[in-house]
């Protein structure tokens, strides 16, 4: 085996180009022109919610870039163990998007309740309406605001705040996976309870199959929190599961925003998109009381919502995938995992399509099964299931050896097994224990589904050996 290359401290770019600076000055230009343009009318927050994304990424496109050296000289770096030159790399720059975000959607907040802050205030500036006298004695009219909406909004920031500071700590102290894995739970909090008081549906639809037995509709009462809450903990964990390879936190991400997305606005007529889209020429009292503006729906307004939150979203991944595609220039860390996720989250949630957002994660929810071993310590496996990296002897170029642990030999740490059977070899990182015979049964069937390669003791029928990992040329 040629010896590793050794880690580098090869410095990072921290400057834009010219190119990036004056192509991000023009996406920055193009957005406050709209944003100014919509304030000139009564408001388009659709428009305004695009423009603020275009702000977040040319935003977090700079900051990621400007504040790598920062969080390397406190130590926030890190090295990608299957590349040639391991040049030490910023690390945990996923928190800057999530600040982006978080700030791009607080300050958005005025926007889409800018028709109903008007009426509330001022009567919107239509004379055509006629009003009782008790309503023009009260004066301001906010039983007309949707503080439902609003509550909704906020408890959603609420949540996201939490889940970032969990992702946070976890980034500086490497909290261990059994006493993090529920604080999700503990975020979706504010979401459940503001559901609880504004919608408090737990009725669900039988599948036809099983409407004989059960009927159209069930009402799981409580168990529907507990569901809504254990989405809240699945979807930030499993985008944290799936990772090791440069971009693929954020990218999956990304694929699943989109989706998400396009299931928004497939609940959207065209008409209102152009609505919210093109600021109008006057201003008109919420869709509650002018007779002209059509009402929304329920599903409508949650599917809004979720584009609102949305958007931002794309926009600061979109620049911190940018800087984390291969070879990547940082690492994302912790805080994007979980933070992507939960955005997710708020989003099924609040906008009730928890059971679609399942479906637009099958293969995390795949992945999380097959990790199901390493999580719960069943066998022993690397971190992210990575491959046995081997530079060449030029050091121009690797391979990826698939791993394998030996449970016949006694093997110390940082002990090298010799190969046998052709496999390669893999250095180990602790004493590997015999797994118990359930998870060697387990083991058996993955390996008739070609998941993982095993060999068994033909006296005792135990297994002896499993490889995992994949193999290829790295340059």
């Amino acid at each position: 085996m040629a010896p590793k290359s050794a880690t580098t401290t090869e410095a990072v770019p921290s400057t834009l180009t010219s190119l990036e600076a004056y192509t991000l000055l023009a996406i920055s230009a193009s957005c406050v022109a709209i944003l100014a343009n919509t304030l000139n009318g009564p408001g388009a927050p659709l428009a305004v919610s695009i423009a603020f994304s275009g702000l977040a990424f040319t935003i977090a496109y700079s900051l990621i870039r400007w504040l790598g050296p920062s969080f390397m000289r406190v130590g926030l770096n890190g090295k990608d163990m299957s590349k040639v030159r391991k040049i030490e790399i910023p690390e945990t720059m996923g928190a800057v998007c999530a600040v982006v975000y978080l700030l791009a959607i607080i300050v958005f907040i005025p926007f889409p309740f800018y028709k109903d802050i008007v009426a509330a205030t001022s009567g919107g500036e239509s004379k055509d309406v006629m009003l009782e006298v008790t309503d023009v004695n009260v004066g301001r009219h906010l039983h007309r605001f949707p503080h439902s909406k609003l509550a909704s909004y906020l408890s959603a920031i609420l949540s996201l705040q939490s889940v970032v500071i969990l992702g946070l700590g976890d980034d500086l102290f490497d909290i261990r996976w059994r006493h993090k894995v529920l604080i999700p739970a503990f975020a979706s909090i504010p979401m459940l309870i503001v559901y609880f008081v504004d919608f408090g549906v737990t009725s669900v639809v039988v599948p036809t199959a099983l409407r004989p037995y059960l009927g159209e509709i069930m009402d799981l009462g409580w168990l529907y929190y507990a569901y809504m809450s254990s989405i809240s903990i699945f979807a930030p964990n499993s985008i944290n599961i799936l990772a090791g390879i440069n971009g693929l936190e954020v990218g999956q991400s990304i694929v699943i925003a989109l989706l998400i997305l396009l299931n928004d606005l497939l609940y959207l007529p065209r008409s209102l998109l152009f609505s919210l889209l093109l600021p109008s020429t006057t201003t008109h009292l919420p869709t509650s009381t002018h007779p002209t503006t059509p009402a929304l729906t329920p599903a409508q307004s949650a599917h809004l919502s979720s584009i609102y939150l949305l958007l931002p979203f794309l926009g600061v991944s979109l620049a911190l995938l940018k800087h984390n595609w291969y070879p990547a220039r940082v690492f994302v860390g912790d805080t994007y995992c979980y933070f992507a996720g939960m955005v997710f989250a708020v989003v099924g949630i609040q906008a009730h399509f928890s059971k679609t957002l399942l479906l637009l994660m099958v293969p995390q929810i795949l992945n999380f099964g097959y990790s199901v071993p390493q999580l719960f310590h069943l066998v022993p496996i690397p971190r992210h299931r990575l491959p046995h990296f081997v530079a060449s002897a030029g050091a121009t170029e690797g391979v990826l050896e698939a791993s394998w642990v030996d449970f016949g030999a006694v093997v110390g740490n940082g002990t090298t097994v010799p190969a046998t059977t052709g496999l390669p070899k893999y250095r180990t990182l602790a004493k590997p224990r015999k797994p118990k015979r359930v998870v060697q049964m387990g083991m058996k069937v993955l390996h008739r589904l070609h998941l993982l390669d095993i060999e068994v003791d033909p006296a005792t029928g135990e297994v002896t050996r499993y490889v995992f990992g994949i193999g290829g040329v790295v340059g």
